[in-house]
């Protein structure tokens, strides 16, 4: 009988791979472990198990005799290396790593955490991200827990930058996908008027010696005079103002955007009262500024009222907070996904935000020090974020498009040969569909293709022929009561939907308005189509109808070509421009006071050419209004440098006056 192969023991196994760990340590090679490792009896499984623990066991001896970082460092390195060479488990790395900075000190911490970081090409590779990466964002997060955002902000920021590079962009747990807020930044102030020092005369307290914090004034720096008047009223209003921007949520309330409104408008107030200019700007920054000084971050706010006047002249801090107002403002009006549907802002809220961003840039541009370069990079940043928005909205799409593998080739099938008769080749040419009624439909017609694309076979109305009974109903003089209009029903309003989708720009046009209900905004698309349609015709005419269009055409004739510019355009000379404008119509966009956000949107809804120049003079026609005439729009034409299409529209005019 053959022996019998020895049994696979833990005890002994894990004391041989001690052995062999501190024996590679000691050598800096791998070359011990892999020996011991074939060595041994038992399956591989068994084998990885008991080589993780023996791991786990030195590094807790290293850990408690207080070994120095590079002992520490040292096995965790050679596990990755035993990870490559297959004789432990792919997680083993990061287990050791977060025993490590479960137990060591803070400043120890930040050593170990600088291999995480020169490693990430490694943690990033097939064999060790899978069975890593949730072992790892789990040690960032604890790693957060114990650090202070105000003492560690460094420390902080390099653990989130770790986090940016290891996971990618679309990574669920990195994605804050429902837009919440963090509601725990909480500014604390003083709120009780009767401990503010803010009322009392400066130069009682310059006489008595003014207590100042540490950190709030330099021993180099004499107090200055306050130029701004300080009262406890603005001190209390201004530091009220961050709860807003912690939550803007708030904003969608009745109440609550009365009382931002009027602190805002009393801060910004004081902005524009007390510019700041280069003089003014403290001579330490300044010095900073120019030999590249170490710029001192904080955190958090400082809310003590001895500091306001200081920080009310400080032009960085003037900076952050007109930032923060960019941002609020650029919520309130971007569209959100998870935004619930009652933060909706009225015309009257979203005239105010419009006339308040234009002030804010203003302010950062008369801000020292290169405040209109600083302003225009915000703007560029700002407009930026939008695209990142989009893309939030969508779901957070992968940008890592997957490529289609044709590795099998195709195999070339082989038909056997119908009979003549079947193809339709025989004396009666007829195709056998094996069906008496089904052979006589399919033979209806020689050629099946064309009498699909037959006009008898186009089912879909027109604008015209659909919309003519919803627009009658619609003109006040027919007096229809509005619960017997057509575009109260249901049926009539799907119908409606699907058709105005397929044939007019309108639907897919951009608009601030806001509709509550399907009839209210079929009303709406009623009456630009009754401007745009043309009249229906009339049966029969009356001697009296003929007597005034005779007058009309008189009328017509005797009007001046400057009164017939200055009449909006029609649907039908839209039409007739945007085929002539076609591909340049990007060209004219800007001088129609187009934004960029309406010029891609324009881009995305339609390919065809002329069907986005129509949809481009569709969308000048409704903002403007009444002033979407000829005239401005040969003025916008002349000035875009289309002279030609300036000249052509003209002739026009006159041809049809």
């Amino acid at each position: 009988m053959s022996p019998t192969p020895p049994l696979f023991s833990l005890p002994e196994a894990r004391t041989r791979f001690t052995k062999s760990t501190r024996e590679a340590l000691n050598n800096k090679n791998i070359k011990p472990l892999l020996n011991t490792f074939t060595q041994l009896p038992g399956s591989e499984n068994e084998k990885k198990c008991t080589l993780d623990q023996a791991f786990r066991g030195v590094l807790e001896e290293e850990i408690i005799n207080h070994s120095p970082c590079e002992n520490v460092l040292a096995i965790i390195s050679l596990a990755i290396g035993g990870v490559t060479e297959g004789i432990c488990t792919a997680s083993t790395p990061f287990v050791l790593l977060g025993d490590v900075l479960d137990c060591l000190p803070l400043d120890q911490c930040d050593t170990i955490f600088t291999f995480v970081e020169k490693n990430v090409a490694t943690w990033k590779s097939n064999t060790f991200y899978s069975a890593g990466k949730n072992y790892l964002l789990r040690m960032c997060n604890d790693l957060l827990r114990r650090l202070s955002k105000s003492q560690n902000t460094v420390f902080c920021g390099r653990i989130q930058l770790f986090l940016a590079r290891l996971f990618p962009l679309s990574e669920k747990s990195g994605l804050n996908l429902q837009s919440q807020f963090n509601l725990e930044n909480v500014t604390v102030f003083n709120t009780n008027e009767q401990e503010s020092t803010l009322g009392q005369k400066h130069t009682e307290d310059r006489e008595e010696g003014m207590d100042v914090e540490e950190g709030e004034m330099g021993d180099d720096e004499a107090p200055t005079t306050c130029s701004i008047p300080i009262d406890y009223n603005l001190y209390r209003k201004f530091w009220s103002l961050q709860d807003y921007f912690r939550n803007p949520v708030q904003c969608y309330e009745k109440i609550s955007w009365k009382t931002f409104l009027k602190y805002s408008e009393e801060v910004l107030a004081v902005f524009k009262s007390y510019k700041l200019d280069d003089t003014q700007a403290s001579r330490k920054k300044m010095e900073e500024l120019k030999t590249g000084g170490e710029h001192v971050y904080f955190a958090k706010f400082l809310t003590s009222e001895k500091l306001m006047d200081l920080q009310l002249s400080d032009s960085n801090f003037r900076r952050h907070i007109l930032l923060q107002y960019l941002i609020l403002f650029q919520y309130l009006k971007g569209q959100v996904k998870f935004k619930s549907s009652n933060y909706v802002l009225t015309d009257e809220q979203s005239l105010w935000i419009e006339d308040t961003t234009k002030s804010v840039y203003q302010l950062l541009s008369e801000n020292p020090p290169d405040g209109e370069r600083f302003s225009k990079m915000v703007e560029h940043i700002l407009n930026t974020e939008e695209n990142w928005n989009s893309w939030k909205n969508e779901g957070c799409p992968s940008f890592v498009k997957e490529r289609t593998s044709d590795t099998k080739p195709t195999r070339v099938v082989w038909k056997r040969t119908a009979p003549e008769d079947f193809l339709g080749k025989g004396p009666n040419k007829k195709i056998l569909m094996g069906n008496e009624e089904l052979t006589r439909l399919w033979n209806l017609c020689p050629d099946n293709m064309e009498a699909c694309k037959s006009e008898t076979r186009e089912y879909m109305p027109t604008l015209e022929e659909f919309f003519e009974e919803a627009i009658e109903q619609a003109d006040p003089e027919n007096m229809v009561e509005t619960e017997y209009k057509a575009v109260n029903n249901s049926n009539y309003g799907w119908r409606a939907l699907r058709l105005l989708a397929r044939r007019s720009p309108h639907f897919f046009q951009p608009t601030n308005q806001q509709f509550k209900s399907l009839p209210e905004y079929l009303e709406n698309m009623v009456i630009k189509l009754a401007k745009e349609l043309p009249p229906p015709s009339e049966e029969i005419k009356t001697g009296e109808d003929e007597d005034e269009e005779d007058n009309d055409a008189l009328l017509k004739e005797n009007e001046s070509p400057d009164v017939r510019r200055d009449k909006p355009v029609t649907g039908e000379q839209i039409e007739v421009f945007a085929n002539k404008l076609g591909e340049q119509w990007k060209i004219l966009a800007p001088y129609l006071e187009m934004k960029d956000s309406e010029i891609r949107q324009i881009e995305c809804d339609s390919e065809d050419m002329k069907m986005r120049a129509k949809q481009l003079l569709v969308a000048w026609q409704d903002q403007e209004g009444v002033h979407a005439t000829p005239e401005n729009l040969i003025n916008a034409l002349i000035k875009s440098g289309l002279s030609d299409l300036a000249e052509s529209l003209t002739n026009d005019n006159e041809t049809n006056s």
